[in-house]
């Protein structure tokens, strides 16, 4: 605590402009007076006047007592992880140790330490971000200074010191050899999609210090290796990958290491391309007019991916008159183009209520049957005619299909109800209104169904007297699935509540096309907030353990928990950025944790360039702290009061504030009280004197 000199100050008891009106009267009265009576005890009678203004204006002298305040020194500590590379985590170790022990000695000092990760979503190191917010509850004027220890590797330095809005030295203690070895991979054209079925072009380039050249480049996809080919330093190098399934693709590049380099991390870049489908080529026959027609048609119709192709056989099948099938329309039905040519261009076929009525020949349905080995997908929407003579079962279509018509055809109302398989498959499971195994949904009736004998597949839904209603199945490399009624289109009109027909029959025809999200068996893996999150689909009643493998190539084996039924899920800490590797045995995933290509291992190298500018323009300096040896080499800190540099050889400086906080103010009043009145009195008597004696003469 200490106290500042005496200061004049002033606290009138009138309004500034009063006082300042009394001057000036007072000043012609005393003009008025010297012109008429003279000079002398005019001005006694002015210096009255003054007096009692004066008193008026309260003057005083103030004193203020003051305690200083420390002045505020910030150490950045860079954490990041480039930070972990080579030698810099024990020199930093070393060089905050020594920092925090010099600025401990200086008096009236007070440190403030903050440690820095590298940022959010792949954002790199941003120390001054960090720095901004440590100052910001201290005035400009306390801050005597910055330290930065860090190995360079920043990626906010601000363009221009003003932009910091410190009057004082910003210094950069620079960690790292400086002689140092690395090799990465770096992606330069990256798509983000690619078709499936196709193949598309990423180029990337090889960027190493201190190695020979060249190097050998590897590519896998989805955690199955590609390729790998020799390529030079520094030069883009295209790569072809084909996109062979819809949703996310993992593809990881692995250039092979150099020795003695910095790290291994930034040697693999990753890229996620998601696979997108051109077209859903759908081919809709439809048998005969019926209600439910149009109902598929406004289905595949409303979704912008389905290209549709739909035709109709106007012609009822009782319908005998002997017209040549050439003349039945006056479009004729392409059968040749549709079931021989290009059945393999579409992805899913549908027959609604179609009978074999002779308009397709017997080779046809061989070739559709041929087209669902090969991975094609068939929908067979049936009604009355799956049941008869017509029934295209009795084709060759009859040796794929999960389930053979029994010749019986419920006319009666039901209400579909959801199977057990049909709880845990990804098609019927949570549809809205709907039900779990034994529960009952609240969905509106259907009013036929057709009986058979499945064989095959799953049975997804259940109808009348508790029979098949939703079949699915797998022949071969393809897909099938078979709604045994027509009257679907009752849930479309909302007959008596109606029920989520676009839903069924949307998942339903996207499973038929392989809709990643919809497969029965799935293994999946998402990186969220700090942990790995673990969700496996399956139709048994229990999931194995899937083994985990860290980027760094450790393993854990975790135990998964039933969620809801058909899925099973777990959450892993990431720990590690970087691409892990799931498995259970029988399905594999791949989930990359963290951004694709981390700014932070982009260029590694420790660096003093970056910063140097920065610190030269607010008189600091930037020093690399490494020796060659096991001990960093710390400047030495001091204050320094005067002058526009503080750095030198050795040392580097602090600008000391002097800056205070007022505890208290000591006030001695000069105009009122017996002294001023005295002055006043003795003003007055000696104008009067002085009157009266200019009398007498």
């Amino acid at each position: 605590m200490f106290t500042d000199l005496p200061s004049l100050g002033f606290s009138p008891l009138v309004p500034p402009m009063a006082l300042a009106a009394l001057a000036v009267l007072a000043a012609a009265l005393t003009v008025a007076a010297g012109l008429r009576r003279g000079w002398i005890a005019a001005l006694l009678r002015g210096a009255a006047l003054l007096l009692l203004i004066g008193a008026l204006a309260n003057p005083a002298l103030v004193s203020l007592e003051r305690e200083p305040l420390d002045d505020i020194v910030a150490v950045v500590v860079d954490r990041s992880a480039s930070q972990r590379l080579g030698p810099r985590a024990e020199q930093t170790a070393a060089v905050l140790a020594d920092v925090t022990r010099q600025l401990a000695a200086l008096p009236g000092v007070e440190a403030r330490f903050v440690d820095v990760a590298e940022g959010d979503g792949g954002d790199g190191t941003r120390l001054f971000g960090a720095l901004t917010r440590t100052l910001a509850d201290v005035p400009a004027e306390r801050v005597a200074g910055v330290v930065l220890i860090t190995d360079g590797v920043v990626h906010d330095v601000p363009a221009s010191a003003s932009v910091l809005g410190l009057s004082a030295p910003l210094h950069a203690l620079v960690t790292g050899e400086r002689e140092e070895r690395d090799r990465r991979v770096a992606l330069i054209d990256a798509p983000r999609f690619g078709i499936v079925g196709r193949t598309l072009t990423v180029r990337a380039v090889i960027d190493e210090r201190g190695g020979p050249g060249m190097a050998r480049l590897t590519v896998r996809r989805d955690g199955t290796e590609l390729g790998s080919v020799d390529a030079p330093a520094g030069r883009p190098v295209p790569l072809s990958i084909p996109i062979e399934h819809p949703g996310p693709n993992v593809l990881e590049l692995e250039v092979e290491p150099l020795a003695g380099e910095l790290t291994p991390v930034n040697n693999r870049a990753v890229l996620t391309i998601e696979g997108v489908r051109d077209k859903l080529r759908v081919l809709l026959v439809s048998g005969e007019p019926h209600p439910g027609e149009r109902t598929w048609r406004n289905l595949l119709k409303s979704d912008a991916n389905v290209d549709l192709v739909h035709f109709t056989i106007l012609r009822p099948p009782e319908k005998q008159d002997g017209t040549p099938i050439n003349e039945l329309s006056l479009i004729a039905f392409p059968t040749r183009a549709l079931f021989q040519e290009r059945i393999q261009d579409f992805d899913l076929i549908i027959f609604d209520r179609y009978a074999n009525l002779t308009v397709l020949p017997p080779v046809y349905y061989d070739n559709i049957a041929q087209y669902v080995r090969e991975g094609g997908a068939l929908l067979l929407a049936a009604g009355p005619e799956f049941s008869g003579a017509s029934s295209v079962a009795r084709t060759s279509l009859g040796a794929i299909l999960p389930a053979t018509p029994d010749g019986r055809i419920h006319e009666t109302g039901f209400r579909p109800q959801i199977s057990a398989q049909g709880g845990r498959h990804p098609v019927t499971r949570d549809l809205p209104g709907g039900n779990t195994a034994g529960g009952a949904a609240s969905w509106g009736p259907w009013l036929r169904q057709i009986g058979a004998d499945v064989h095959g597949g799953s049975t997804l839904m259940n109808g009348a007297d508790g029979l098949p209603l939703l079949v699915l199945s797998r022949y071969e490399r393809g897909r099938i699935a078979l709604l045994l009624s027509d009257h679907a289109w009752l849930w479309a009109r909302g007959f008596d509540g109606g029920g989520p027909h676009v839903d069924l029959l949307r998942r339903l025809s996207h499973w038929l096309m392989r809709e990643p999200a919809l497969e029965e068996e799935a293994l999946r893996a998402f990186s969220r907030d700090g942990f790995i999150a673990i969700e496996r689909q399956t139709m048994a009643d229990t999931a194995a353990p899937v083994k985990v493998t860290a980027p760094d190539g450790s393993e854990q084996t975790v135990a998964l928990t039933q969620v809801r039924p058909g899925v099973f899920s777990a959450n892993v800490a990431n720990s590690q950025l970087g691409l892990y590797r799931l498995t259970d045995g029988t399905l594999s995933a791949f989930v990359n944790a963290g951004p694709d290509n981390p700014r932070e291992m982009a260029d590694v190298f420790s660096d003093t360039a970056r910063l140097a500018g920065l610190t030269a323009a607010t008189g600091g300096a930037t020093v690399r702290v490494d020796t060659g040896g096991t001990t960093p080499a710390v400047p030495r800190i001091d204050l320094v009061r005067a002058g526009s540099s503080f750095s030198g050889t050795g040392w580097i400086g602090l600008r000391p504030s002097d800056s205070a906080v007022v505890r208290g103010v000591r006030e001695f009043p000069l105009g009122v009280g017996l002294a001023g009145l005295a002055l006043i009195i003795w003003a007055v008597i000696a104008a009067w004197l002085v009157e009266g004696r200019r009398r007498t003469r």
